[in-house]
């Protein structure tokens, strides 16, 4: 699933630690997440959403486009 976590990562300023830290998991999981090799749980998926003030499906494409 694409995602543009890099981006609005970026965009605050923020390491993939700081945004692990954020949403209560390693810096590992969001590695994987950015990398397209692990796709979050909806719970996980709302968190990441909710940190960024967006929609799940403004930060994740299931089709992959």
């Amino acid at each position: 699933m694409n995602n543009d976590l890099p981006e609005r990562r970026a965009a605050r300023g923020m390491s993939q630690a700081d945004l692990a830290a954020a949403v209560g998991v390693s810096r590992q999981t969001i590695n994987a997440i950015e990398r397209d090799r692990y796709d979050p749980s909806l719970e996980l998926a709302f968190a990441l959403a909710d940190h960024f003030d967006c929609r799940i499906e403004d930060a994740f494409d299931p089709d992959g486009s």
